[in-house]
């Protein structure tokens, strides 16, 4: 049996050495919405000049993608540790295309009905985080990380393996984490109930959609979508 590997005890690790560094590294921070990123900003902001950087073309439809952006941005500009740390905020380009060339999941149909956690989810992690490497190569990070991890609903160790496997030739290091840890997940509930935050009810793909739609209508299965 694989021996689970414990990211709080790693991430616990890194925080301890640069706080006696006495110097902020420059983190880009991968965020999938609001009501994920709260916590994490949270927890971060303390240790890195942290740079929130909004990718997520899977989301569907433009609509949601909106409410999505709208949620996070408010956040940043209203939340006091954001403020007060001058806590940056980019959006990058929406184009739904670029998911789905990087999934595959029209060529492979089956993928469209997998449950939660499947290969269609770990190719959606591995295409986002990919491009927030890529951004924070080009412009001189220290570390980069993101925010999805925060779920219950997520497999942390593919998402931190995939941060791992992304070799840097810079300085650039991928921050470990599993943030629904040190009750990350239900402090998220908390500040996106006191901040007023949109909250989805279902991932962001269109089959995520479709899927949790069946799910709710099937009176065989109980359904319960956390962020």
């Amino acid at each position: 049996m694989e021996q689970k590997v414990n990211y709080q005890k790693q991430l616990d690790a890194i925080l301890e050495r640069i706080c006696g560094e006495g110097k902020k590294p420059a983190l880009l921070l991968h965020a999938c919405c609001g009501p994920c990123s709260t916590y994490v900003i949270e927890y971060l902001a303390q240790y890195f000049d942290i740079t929130v950087y909004f990718y997520n073309p899977n989301i569907h439809p433009a609509s949601e993608y909106q409410k999505r952006l709208e949620s996070i941005k408010r956040f940043v500009q209203t939340f006091p540790s954001a403020v007060q740390n001058k806590i940056k905020f980019i959006e990058e380009y929406y184009e739904p295309e670029d998911y789905f060339a990087a999934t595959k999941v029209r060529e492979e149909p089956e993928l469209q009905t997998e449950p939660e956690r499947g290969e269609r989810c770990r190719r959606c992690y591995e295409f986002r985080m990919k491009k927030s490497w890529e951004y924070a190569e080009k412009n001189g990070f220290d570390y980069f990380t993101t925010t999805i991890s925060i779920s219950p609903c997520k497999d942390a160790k593919k998402i931190n393996d995939i941060g791992l496997a992304l070799k840097s030739e810079t300085k650039l290091q991928y921050l470990v984490g599993d943030f629904k840890k040190k009750n990350g997940f239900l402090r998220s509930l908390q500040l996106s109930k006191e901040y007023d935050l949109y909250r989805q009810t279902y991932c962001g793909c269109v089959y995520s959609k479709q899927n949790m739609q069946n799910c709710s209508k099937s009176s065989e299965h109980q359904c319960v979508f956390a962020l």
